[in-house]
């Protein structure tokens, strides 16, 4: 599988806050992960999301943020200026994981395994911009792969219908 993991369960990753989260942990939930930036257009989506995640955590969702800068170098600052930003200007509360790459070859595991499991149009793999969603059902299945144009609002029948199998 070209190094590629089995499962979604198998990635821990460092997070901002300075803790470090394994997925492993959320067997049985629905994931919403989602590459992120703070100087980016969709860069409002984190309001979007936050509210996702309040609205559904109690039925299961997890909403999981991974700071990237590899997109026209919308996230250039260190962790904790990440954090405080998330924290102060969209009062988010879901898990926000260190800055990864999402693309090349250092892309993070987690990222290798999500494009490999769940192509985009045409059949590609690279992940194009910022806020690029990825849905992950209570099985660890990933289900779905959104643009970034698409809004958290627009996801939340699919989100709904996963959190009701």
């Amino acid at each position: 599988m070209d190094g590629i993991a089995g499962s979604i369960y198998e990635f821990c990753g460092p997070l901002l806050d300075g803790g470090t989260l394994c997925l492993d942990r959320l067997k049985g939930r629905v994931l919403l992960i989602v590459n992120t930036a703070n100087r980016c257009g969709f860069t409002p989506q984190y309001e979007g999301l936050e509210q996702l995640y309040r609205m559904y955590k109690d039925r299961g969702l997890v909403v999981l943020g991974f700071p990237c800068n590899q997109f026209g170098e919308q996230e250039p600052g260190k962790g904790e200026e990440i954090l405080a930003f998330c924290e102060t200007k969209y009062d988010v509360t879901f898990p926000m994981f260190a800055k990864i790459l999402v693309n090349g070859p250092d892309a993070h595991p987690l990222y290798r395994f999500l494009k490999e499991k769940k192509r985009g149009i045409l059949g590609t793999r690279r992940i194009k911009w910022n806020f690029t969603k990825f849905l992950v059902d209570r099985n660890g299945n990933v289900v779905g792969r959104y643009a970034p144009s698409k809004t958290p609002r627009q996801l939340e029948p699919a989100i709904q219908r996963l959190l009701n199998q």
